[in-house]
């Protein structure tokens, strides 16, 4: 390796290098062929390529010679940033990061300024390259890394429309924590005859982390987290992961209000929110971060205790994501899972695609809970030096003060001053884990991928979801405030397609939370909805989509462009009313979806609800 690498490197600590790095950079300075390289996040992947990439730039030439390709902002920064830092003694390289979320214009300049090395965000780039911003005919090497995590964004089209863009010639590496089928299309499409590198086993969780899991009802998730927390205490620094925007900030809020050392990471936040969220995090001057995957998605945080599950992830492959946040640069992390009851089949499922069983633990009682916190008061008292003598002066004045009290009541007092406001909290605490009959099953693996349905929890003052089981969803009295009587219905209903799916971590709620959005003003009846791999499709009024679809295709998730368009032949004999269609007359702000009592039976749309399939709610809600 140059003397320039050598140096920078040795003065960031580097010794030895880690496993993937000691497989893949040999390769990579003396083999011409494509490389698959699995192995889990934190194992030291980007200097595995990076190294190898800044010591093969010719940085006399100012074409672009190297493309790193990576699922967000958050992870593009990082890696630029690191190879900054690597090529600190390397004159004349020039590393750009091109990402969703900042001003286009100032990526465009730096690019036509010249650059050897181009890290980017699919979405972005596929912008410039729309722009002529980026040219990527003299790339000779380029890095997908954290391709399955892309791919799960739903950035294959973009990864594509790159990829076609890249000379033929040029060497493609492949860095992937997990290999599903998506990924193995892309290399097969895109790779010719890739060499394969494993560190550890093909899909598994790292070795360092221990899976725990505690099983509890629903309704007892946010107490059992709290539980732990506080058996845990100071000992903790942790990312609690969350199913949707919405509950990281419920449950962020809670944990603020109870007194914890927490902020949330969504994806609603702008890029210098985040920056301050995730600086404050690194800094450890916060000690929990609650977070959905896709917010969480490219982190590069070491020295994390834990990751705590507070829901399970819909897509049981992104469990592996979670759980590698912890457990990095040779350091042992535990990953718990909080898990419903109804819910312990999940557990099977993931197991077989980490390779590891889950330890079922007993959430701490009260008075486990009082034990800990109690013995870790009584150590901070010891480790407190004898020798100070700050307190001298002021020893007559204490000692006339406490000369009735014997050695055990100031002792008892001295432990209540510290330890009360615990012994309070935990006096009538019950017991919180849920007693189950039944071991998790590995069955039912199919269903879970695709999606099936699951329970949400939500603060009292929002509607509650309708459910298949459901007769009527709760009303919303902002619905009933605003719709009058005498409101038509809004012509025919129409079916439309968005382009985010599973893969891009859509679920139904999310789907209704985007809608919300874009549309600030009174709530839209939705029909019904189903998320598919790549796409959604759902129902609504022709007059509502009208307003709506202009606003949603003018947004970003994730940095990916939202497209929404209406779709046809997806019912039988061309029938385009919603399965259950709205009601009309002087009651329709509060009717449920059901037909009328005599109204003939018409074809189920093909895409109505099966068994795994959630029916949407009645009505978006505008604060969700």
């Amino acid at each position: 390796m140059a003397p320039t690498l050598l140096k920078a490197i040795t003065e960031l600590g580097f010794e030895t290098p880690t496993p993937v790095q000691a497989q893949v950079i040999p390769r990579l300075l003396q083999g011409e062929r494509d490389m698959v390289a699995l192995a889990q996040t934190g194992t030291g992947k980007t200097a595995a390529f990076g190294l190898p990439l800044l010591q093969l730039t010719d940085a006399a030439s100012s074409v672009t010679q190297a493309l790193v390709l990576c699922p967000t902002r958050e992870l593009c920064l990082q890696i630029a940033k690191d190879l900054a830092r690597f090529s600190k003694y390397t004159p004349g390289v020039r590393v750009v990061a091109v990402y969703g979320g900042a001003g286009i214009d100032t990526q465009m300049r730096a690019l036509r300024r010249g650059v050897h090395i181009i890290v980017a965000t699919p979405g972005r780039l596929n912008d410039l390259l729309r722009r002529g911003a980026a040219k990527l005919a003299g790339v000779r090497r380029v890095v997908l890394d954290e391709a399955d995590e892309m791919l799960n964004m739903g950035f294959q089209e973009e990864l594509e429309t790159i990829l076609k863009e890249v000379p033929e010639a040029a060497r493609t590496l492949l860095f992937s924590a997990t290999m599903p089928k998506s990924v193995a299309v892309i290399a097969s499409k895109y790779m010719e005859k890739p060499e394969e590198i494993q560190v550890g086993q093909r899909n598994a969780g790292a070795e360092r982390i221990s899976h725990e899991c505690y099983i509890v009802h629903a309704r007892d998730r946010y107490a059992t987290l709290k539980r732990l927390l506080d058996y845990y205490g100071t000992d903790i620094y942790a990312i609690v992961f969350c199913r949707t925007r919405i509950e990281t900030q419920d449950v962020a809020s809670q944990l603020m209000a109870d007194g914890y050392n927490a902020d949330t990471l969504h994806g609603e936040l702008s890029q210098p929110q985040r920056d301050r969220v995730m600086q404050a995090f690194r800094d450890r001057k916060l000690q929990l971060l609650v977070a959905t995957d896709v917010a969480a998605r490219g982190l590069d945080v070491n020295d994390l205790t834990h990751v705590i599950n507070y829901n399970l992830p819909d897509v049981a492959n992104h469990y592996t994501h979670r759980s590698g946040r912890t457990g990095r640069a040779g350091k042992t992390g535990i990953s718990i899972a909080i898990v419903h009851m109804h819910e312990t089949y999940r557990l099977g499922i993931i197991e077989r695609i980490i390779k590891q069983r889950f330890e079922h633990k007993e959430v701490p009682s009260a008075r486990d809970v009082c034990q800990k916190q109690l013995a870790t008061v009584l150590e901070r008292i010891k480790q407190l030096p004898a020798d100070d003598r700050r307190l001298e002066p002021f020893m007559p004045t204490i000692n006339a003060a406490l000369a009735d009290l014997t050695r055990e009541d100031m002792l008892r007092r001295l432990m209540l001053m510290e330890f009360g406001r615990t012994l309070d909290y935990y006096k009538n605490a019950p017991d919180l884990n849920a007693r189950t009959q039944h071991r998790p099953s590995s069955q039912g693996a199919q269903s879970y991928e695709r999606g099936d349905r699951y329970e949400r929890s939500a603060p009292p003052s929002r509607a509650a979801h309708a459910s298949e089981r459901s007769e009527r969803p709760e009303r919303s009295p902002r619905r009933e405030r605003e719709a009058p009587e005498s409101a038509q219905p809004p012509g025919e209903a129409v079916r439309l397609q968005i382009n985010f799916g599973h893969r891009n971590g859509m679920t139904p709620a999310g789907l209704i939370s985007l809608i919300n959005r874009a549309t600030p003003g009174p709530m839209l009846r939705l029909g019904r909805i189903k998320v598919m791999e790549s796409v959604s499709v759902f129902e609504m009024y022709e007059r509502d989509a009208r307003a709506l679809v202009p606003e949603l295709n003018q947004r970003e998730v994730d940095g990916r462009p939202v497209q929404v368009v209406p779709v046809s032949g997806f019912s039988h004999g061309g029938d385009t009313r919603p399965a259950h269609p709205p009601r009309t007359g002087p009651h329709a702000a509060h009717a449920p979806h059901a037909p009328h009592k005599h109204e003939p039976k018409t074809a189920q749309p093909e895409y109505a609800p099966r068994k795994h399939e959630h029916k949407a709610p009645r009505a978006a809600h505008p604060h969700e």
